[in-house]
Formats: C-alpha cells, sequence, structure tokens
C-alpha cells in the first residue's frame, strides 16, 4: 500500500496525520522560549537560571499530567481532550510574549514560569492520548513504526523552530517571533474537532476492508474507560517499570541537546545567534530521520525475531553509542565537528522512540492512554532532574561534567532494557492470577 493510496482509501493514516501535526505544533510551543532565551535574557533582565527555572516549569506541569492526561484520555475520549488541551496550550504560548507588555521584575518573571507550567500541563496529555488513539486505530504490527513517524514530526518541529524563531527575532523581535507561528494551531485544533473520532468504529469513514486489517480486539469493541483496578495492576509491573527508568535516563540526554544545544553552540563555541540558531536545526533533522528508521527498524526485528529481543536490540546498541558520541561532541576541537557529533548522536537516541513506545503498548494493550503516561512521567522527569543541574552547569563553565553525564545515564538507560518483557502483556499477567485458585 503505498503513501498516497493509504491516505485517500484508509482514515487511520488521515487520523495519524492529524497527530502528527499535533506533535509538530506541541514542540514548536515548547522549544520557542529556548531559543527566544537568548534575547529574553538581556531585555528582560533574566538570568540563565531563571530561564532554566521557566523551562523547568514546563517540564513540572508536563510530568505531572502525564499520567493524570492518559486517565482523563481513557475517561473522556481523545478526540474531545486534544480539543481542549490544544486550546489552553495555545493560550499560553500566545500570553508568553504578551506578558511583557503589560508586567515587568518578579511579577513577569512569576507570570512566565505559571504560563509555563500551564502549557505544561495543557501538552501532558498529547502522547499518552495519541498512544491510546494508535492503539485503537492501527495493527500491532505497525505501532512501532507510526510512533517513531510522530517522534520524526516532533523532530522535525524542533528542527525548524530554531531558524525559524532566529530568524524572526532578528526581524521582528523575540515577541513578534513567538506570537504569529502560533496562530495556525487554531485551525488544526478545528480540524480534529470535526473529523476526529476515539475509534476506527466511531467514524463513518470506515469501511469494512479497513476494519479486517485491523487487530480483533481493536474492532471487536470500543476503547474501554478508565479502570483504577486495571491501573494498581499496571504500576508494579517489572517491564513498565524498567522501560519508565530507562526512558528517564535517555531523556536526560533528550533534554540536554534538544534543549541546551543552541546556547552550548553560542556561549561555548562562539558562534552568531543566526548561526547558532540553523547550526542548531541539524541533531533535531537527523533525530527525526533517526526515530523513523528507528521505528521501522524495531518492527521489522519484532517480525524476525520475536517481540522480545526486536525490541530490545536497537536500544542495547544505539544507547551506548549516543553516550560515546556526547562524549566526542564535547571534546571536538572544532565547532563544526561539535556538531557533526550532537546531530549523530541526537539520531543514534532517537532510534529508540519506537522501541520504547510500541513496547508499553505491547504490554498495556487497551490501557495504552494510561501506560504511556507513565513511560512519559519517566522520560519526563528525566528533564525536570536533568536541565537544573544542566543549567547550574552551564552556568559555571561546566559543559563538560554536564556532557559527562549524559554519558553515563544512556548506559544505564541500555542495561534497564535487559530486564523489559513484552511478549509477556499485562492482560495475560492478569487472567493468569485470576485463574489461580485462591
Amino acid at each position: 500500500m503505498t503513501p498516497a493510496y493509504a491516505l485517500l482509501h484508509r482514515v487511520r493514516w488521515r487520523i495519524f496525520g492529524l497527530l502528527f501535526a499535533f506533535a509538530c505544533i506541541a514542540y514548536f510551543q515548547q522549544k520557542g522560549v529556548t531559543v527566544a532565551a537568548a534575547q529574553m535574557m538581556p531585555q528582560l533582565g533574566l538570568s540563565q537560571m531563571q530561564i532554566g527555572w521557566i523551562e523547568s516549569a514546563f517540564l513540572i506541569g508536563y510530568a505531572v499530567f502525564q499520567l493524570p492526561g492518559g486517565v482523563i484520555g481513557q475517561w473522556f475520549g481523545g478526540r474531545s481532550v486534544f480539543v481542549v488541551i490544544g486550546l489552553v496550550a495555545f493560550l499560553a504560548t500566545v500570553f508568553t510574549p504578551l506578558a511583557p507588555v503589560v508586567l515587568s521584575g518578579t511579577g513577569l518573571f512569576a507570570v512566565l514560569v505559571g504560563l509555563q507550567l500551564l502549557l505544561g500541563l495543557a501538552q501532558g496529555p498529547v502522547f499518552p492520548v495519541s498512544s491510546g488513539i494508535m492503539e485503537a486505530w492501527f495493527p500491532s504490527a505497525q505501532w512501532a513504526l507510526i510512533q517513531g513517524l510522530q517522534v520524526m514530526g516532533l523532530q522535525l518541529a524542533s528542527a525548524v523552530t530554531p531558524p525559524l524563531i532566529a530568524s524572526l527575532m532578528g526581524t521582528l523581535g523575540w515577541q513578534q517571533a513567538l506570537f504569529w507561528p502560533a496562530l495556525p494551531a487554531l485551525g488544526l485544533i478545528a480540524l480534529w474537532g470535526w473529523y476526529g473520532r476515539n475509534s476506527p468504529l466511531e467514524h463513518p469513514g470506515v469501511t469494512p476492508e479497513e476494519l479486517s486489517e485491523l487487530d480483533a480486539c481493536a474492532v471487536s469493541e470500543s476503547q474501554p474507560s478508565f479502570s483504577w483496578r486495571r491501573l494498581i495492576s499496571i504500576l508494579p509491573d517489572r517491564s513498565i517499570l524498567l522501560l519508565t527508568f530507562s526512558y528517564l535516563s535517555m531523556n536526560y540526554v533528550f533534554y540536554l541537546i534538544g534543549n541546551w544545544c543552541f546556547l552550548y553552540l553560542v556561549q561555548v563555541r562562539h558562534l552568531s545567534i543566526v548561526e547558532s540558531g540553523w547550526l542548531a536545526a541539524a541533531p533535531p533533522l537527523a533525530a527525526a530521520l533517526g526515530a523513523g528508521i528507528g521505528g521501522q527498524v524495531s518492527g521489522d526485528l519484532c517480525r524476525r525475531l520475536g517481540v522480545k529481543w526486536g525490541f530490545r536490540l536497537v536500544p542495547l546498541v544505539s544507547l551506548p553509542a549516543s553516550g560515546l558520541l556526547l562524549l566526542a561532541a564535547v571534546y571536538s576541537p572544532s565547532a563544526y565537528g561539535a556538531v557533526t557529533a550532537l546531530t549523530l548522536c541526537y539520531a543514534t537516541l532517537e532510534l529508540n522512540e519506537g522501541p520504547y513506545w510500541a513496547a508499553t503498548m505491547y504490554v498495556a494493550r487497551t490501557d495504552t492512554m494510561s501506560a504511556t503516561g507513565i513511560l512519559n512521567t519517566g522520560g519526563v522527569l528525566g528533564g525536570v532532574i536533568g536541565i537544573p543541574i544542566v543549567a547550574f552547569l552551564s552556568g559555571h563553565g561546566h559543559w563538560a561534567a554536564a556532557f559527562g553525564i549524559g554519558t553515563i545515564v544512556a548506559v544505564l538507560a541500555a542495561v534497564a532494557w535487559l530486564g523489559v518483557d513484552a511478549t509477556r502483556p499485562l492482560e495475560a499477567s492478569s487472567l493468569s492470577e485470576k485463574a489461580e485458585p485462591a
């Protein structure tokens, strides 16, 4: 089935296209402030540590609302949840550049922190709810691929954001550079509210032929509502816990490159703001390619070797490799050598997005929203913990230490995968426990 045929004849790929667009917009909303910080600090009188706390406020809200967002998604369905969180995120984004018009000093700093906290709360459900929609709309054999493709979307947004914001900052200033590109989100929200559905059974455009291509459980019933009993069974699952710890460790490196690459190039490699903006686009562009490749490779390995080792192999190889590339970046004698190493590091790191999310979906099945909420809570905690560490170390000129920590946690993330077994779905485990005599 060609991509053009799929878009014309399969509703699920149009639904995925909308989820892809939400991922792109979410990452523009997240990353805009990290680029605008270069002008915000001198103009608003903010320190680098204060910028670190503003970014951390987003991550705290983002982390806090991962699991609740997944729970809310299972209660109310992805269609309505995306409309609400999309509108809240839009308002938080546009009010950020408007706040300095009426505020200054401590009051402005407090409002900027509050707006980033609100943005984090609004975006917390995005990827858990997306994953639950994917679980309902796509056959399990494609889960790793579509997760990788969605991460490709957010990384493309990450790649476009630095040069876009940096270029607009040079002509319009940071406030307009953040305001005008935020407006297209309203069109996407309206389109999703009209066309999106929670499951294939609810969409009038889905044909019997398309339903026959899905897993049997996807067409036997609608997405189940949230259950506290099922959530309690998810929380202590060994594979879920190890995936969450590993994802936390991996995301220290993710946020190190994603949030601090631009300032690293300006402060350490002494490149101009515009040049740094364009060069900072290279790592996420490569990461987008890596995410798509990783999802495809992981899916192929699962078909050839089975789910257990099919998901394990990519992280076991690529995570330590990304740690070594991080060291190569910080010790490179040239700025362009550092950019090359950071680009390869980010691409290698993002090979793992498909395996992480798809393995969690295999374990949780119909409780994917809640389970991936737990997974991404760990992932975001990697940033909540890591960003203040990097802010402190970089603010004192210790960039090498910040990068060295990244190498260590990347190896730890790989080791944790040895205990992950996606061949034991949570539902199967729960059924076997119920079958045992009291």
